[in-house]
């Protein structure tokens, strides 16, 4: 009798350890599997959740059919205490083990709401966007610039706690509006103790997190505008009549305030070369409004002809050779042109009513081309 039971009770424990074998087979099987999900979705995870949270609401919202594989998973892959917060892009099809993988994955969010400071020459404007899941493309939800109040809502979806930040230099702008940009920057902490030198802050595009240090972003913007300077210096053409990389500076930053197009920015620096070989006035507006503004703030109007006859030492059209200083913050692009311009004849050019410039070697033909944009500009006040 106790041979019997003892059999059966063997039988049994056999039965269950085959059926505990299936059961952790169709786990895993289930862990690994391609996922319900049919459409990618932004799923944001708060700071503290547990994985009990997290994965009822990958339940609510398709991307898995058991919760209880995906935290048995999470604990048997030792990854339940790794998960981050934050908002994340779950792809159509993902495995359980998948989304365990990218919602423990270092780096910020990817997906959710991004704040984007853009400094520019004219104004300064926030523009908030969200991840749009089903394209994966960045749709804006509100724009304003500093003069303007913040939109409904704004406060909220900046101060979440999976929000991203990027500030944006665009290239022309001055030393003096980057850093008067970054005091409306809330988001960052920390005021800017005198300003770098005109031209020596990187035009380009910041990843900073709430409560980076302003000061210390300055320094990366100078520091990387230096290394930018630096290598393109050593591959500079021969001839050049800029004896100095500073001097490349001023000539790259007058380029860039010129010319906004960019097939022109090399067939201009060979312009403002070819001046400065023969030797001419380099006579560029932008160094005039320059010398009035002192790069703090646009200027808004047209020159006056008093202020074209006014003696500033940045006033090209009243001293020889190149100003003291760089007159904006030059992209790379521009400072290239510097270096690298165009081999051309060409000593004037004058704006051609299409965005870019007509350009003559000539007085005479660059009068007609002067007359021509006249005709333009009448035209458009006309109208």
């Amino acid at each position: 009798m106790a041979r019997h039971v003892a059999a059966n009770a063997l039988t049994l424990l056999i039965v269950l350890l085959i059926g505990l074998a299936v059961a952790v087979g169709w786990g895993q099987h289930q862990f690994t599997a391609q996922g319900p999900l049919e459409q990618s979705i932004c799923l944001r995870v708060e700071r503290g959740a547990s994985l009990q949270a997290i994965s009822d609401q990958l339940e609510e919202q398709g991307a898995i059919r058991s919760g209880l594989i995906f935290r048995v998973g999470a604990r048997y892959t030792e990854q339940a205490a790794a998960v981050r917060f934050g908002a994340h892009l779950v792809p159509p099809g993902a495995s359980m083990e998948d989304i365990l993988g990218i919602v423990t994955r270092p780096g910020p969010p990817t997906c959710g709401t991004d704040v984007h400071l853009r400094i520019g020459v004219v104004q300064v404007e926030k523009i908030v966007r969200d991840l749009d899941p089903e394209t994966g493309r960045f749709e804006e939800v509100m724009r304003f610039d500093w003069e303007s109040e913040a939109p409904e809502g704004f406060a909220e979806l900046a101060g979440a706690d999976d929000t991203r930040f990027r500030i944006t230099v665009v290239e022309g702008t001055t030393v003096w509006q980057v850093v008067e940009g970054l005091r409306w920057a809330d988001f960052l902490s920390g005021e800017v103790d005198g300003l770098p030198p005109e031209g020596m802050l990187a035009p380009d595009s910041y990843e900073v997190r709430r409560g980076d240090d302003r000061a210390t972003l300055v320094a990366e913007m100078q520091a990387r505008q230096e290394r930018i300077l630096a290598d393109l210096w050593e591959t500079r053409v021969d001839g050049l009549p800029i004896d100095t990389p500073e001097e490349a500076m001023i000539l790259a930053s007058i380029i860039e305030r010129e010319t906004s197009v960019p097939h022109e920015r090399g067939k201009v620096a060979s312009v403002f070369v070819n001046r400065l070989r023969v030797p001419m006035r380099l006579q560029t507006d932008p160094t005039v409004i320059y010398g009035i503004t002192l790069g703090q703030g646009h200027l808004g109007r047209g020159l006056r002809r008093s202020e074209l006859d006014t003696h500033t030492p940045w006033n090209t059209y009243r001293i020889d050779g190149l100003p003291p200083t760089p007159i904006a913050n030059p992209g790379r692009a521009s400072i290239t042109a510097a270096l690298d311009p165009e081999d051309t004849p060409y000593l004037f050019f004058v704006a051609d009513g299409s965005g870019g410039h007509a350009f003559a070697t000539n007085l005479a033909d660059h009068n007609r081309n002067v007359a021509v944009w006249r005709q333009i500009e009448a035209q458009r006040r006309g109208n």
